[in-house]
């Protein structure tokens, strides 16, 4: 019997839940009954609008082309009437006249009957009747103001609802990645006068091909585009590709997303690792500003683990999914104010940019092994390789490698750009606004680089996740030359 009741439970339990089921779907179906008719009345209010819009360009025509008639009707009958006028003058003239002559006719004197006919042959001659045109000056027709509305009629007769606009196609050949943009590119199936806009969207995605649901992030609109291509600028590349479709608009509706392409955006992304950082640095993420005050403040936000720590600082991980430094590192110390970047390069060409605070009076920007020694400062040793700002008397700009300095008599960029093409061994700097180079070290990288800086006084902010410029690519092999002698500065590491 407990059985039975529990079975009897079950079905109980189940019919209620689909009991529950169908009243939620009664309920949809009542409130969908009641979208129809408000969205009827809606269009059909949208409908008698467009007539109406419809009647006064029709009226507004009308009364135009029946003002061109008026017109046209006044000018003639001011034609006739001017030519009427001069008609009835000139008859007038020619009825005084023929009395005149018909009384000459009575004259019986020689001399005076003489002198009367030649007056009145005089008069004949200038008489108005004889110079007039008899001839209507225009006609009466209208006719050259008719109008033949056949085609309109038809183009009115096959008015129909607006279609649904078909799915645009994305031309993956057209489109282009660079320079931290992407132009989107796209087509129309078929040729659509109706279609008004276009909306783009797109996602960043670590997967490559067709987009997926799960783990990724929602799609950024951007919405009229006139055009069948959009340029997507000032992009931060932090995951590997985007997903990007378009769709179609016409006055009423949107039709169907374009099939989704994905395009690549691989870039170079890192923190600055606070794990190991000198203490008077006070680093958040990209972001590091050095503090005279010895990193208290940061030493009391690691709490417990700056209590729990014997000389090493805990493992340090990367963004990138590697780990990129030694398990366990001391914190630089002495007078190495030096942070480094959490991924590791091990092959490719990657690019990131550096700004520094107005304030800052020295800094340096680079990369460097990982071996790197907890109280080196960076370019003296043969694992580092930097840029060197002063700014604490006058600003200077230096290359500097292996304990070896070359000034360079450029002026300091506000942005400084790094470019590290470690298969090819080039680490070139630049000035990130202009894209000029400004120094290039040519080494046989032998282990994985760390993006390095080092500063002392003012703040630093990296820019991570950007493309190696297109400017940058087409850097000449031999910029600044490649030196194998023991004394250069760009010497080969060996």
């Amino acid at each position: 019997m407990e059985e039975q009741r529990e079975t009897l439970q079950r079905i109980i339990s189940t019919l209620a839940n689909k009991n529950d089921e169908i009243h939620s779907f009664i309920g949809m179906l009542n409130q969908t009954i009641q979208n129809v008719q408000i969205n009827s009345s809606s269009v059909i209010s949208e409908l008698d609008d467009e007539f109406d819009c419809l009647y006064s360009v029709l009226d507004e025509m009308r009364g135009s082309m029946a003002s061109t008639i008026q017109q046209e009707q006044a000018r003639k009958i001011q034609a006739l009437q001017n030519q009427l006028s001069q008609c009835s003058k000139a008859l007038e003239s020619s009825e005084e006249l023929l009395e005149l002559a018909a009384q000459s006719l009575d004259i019986k004197d020689p001399v005076k009957f003489s002198e009367a006919a030649r007056q009145i042959k005089d008069r004949v001659t200038m008489a108005s009747a004889f110079r007039i045109s008899l001839k209507p000056e225009v006609s009466d027709s209208m006719t050259h103001l008719m109008v033949d509305f056949t085609r309109e009629k038809h183009a009115l007769q096959t008015v129909k609802f607006l279609p649904v606009p078909k799915a645009p196609v994305i031309d993956l050949a057209a489109c282009l990645v660079v320079d931290n943009c992407i132009t989107v590119s796209w087509r129309m199936p078929e040729e659509d006068s109706r279609v008004d806009h276009f909306v783009l969207e797109y996602r960043k995605t670590n997967f490559d091909g067709l987009a997926r649901v799960k783990d990724e992030q929602s799609w950024e609109l951007i919405d009229y585009i006139k055009a069948t291509e959009y340029t997507l600028s000032g992009l931060k590349f932090d995951t590997k590709y985007i997903n990007v479709r378009v769709r179609a608009c016409n006055k009423a509706v949107a039709g169907e997303h374009s099939d989704p392409v994905t395009l690549e955006t691989r870039a170079f992304v890192f923190d600055l690792d606070n794990t190991s950082s000198h203490l008077n640095l006070k680093v958040e993420d990209s972001y590091v500003e050095w503090e005279p005050t010895g990193g208290k403040g940061q030493e009391k936000g690691k709490g417990k683990e700056n209590k729990n720590r014997s000389g090493a600082s805990p493992k340090r991980t990367s963004t990138g999914g590697k780990a990129t430094a030694k398990g366990s590192r001391d914190r630089f110390a002495g007078e190495s104010y030096t942070v480094l970047g959490n991924n590791a390069i091990e092959s490719g060409q990657h690019y990131w940019e550096v700004r520094a605070q107005k304030d800052c009076k020295s800094y340096s920007v680079g990369v460097a092994y990982k071996t790197l020694g907890k109280y080196d400062q960076l370019g003296k040793t043969n694992i580092s390789w930097c840029i060197h700002v002063n700014n604490w008397l006058q600003s200077t700009l230096a290359a500097k490698h292996n304990n070896k300095t070359k000034t360079l008599d450029v002026p300091v960029p506000d942005r400084l750009g790094v470019y590290c093409n470690f298969d090819g061994g080039q680490l070139t700097f630049y000035n990130a606004v202009s894209k000029v180079p400004l120094y290039t070290f040519r080494i046989k990288f032998t282990q994985p680089l760390l993006p390095a800086f080092m500063i002392r006084c003012g703040g630093l902010a990296v820019s991570t996740g950007l493309q190696v410029p297109s400017a940058v690519k087409t850097l000449q092999k031999n910029q600044n030359g490649l030196s194998v002698s023991t004394g250069s500065l760009n010497n080969i590491a060996q």
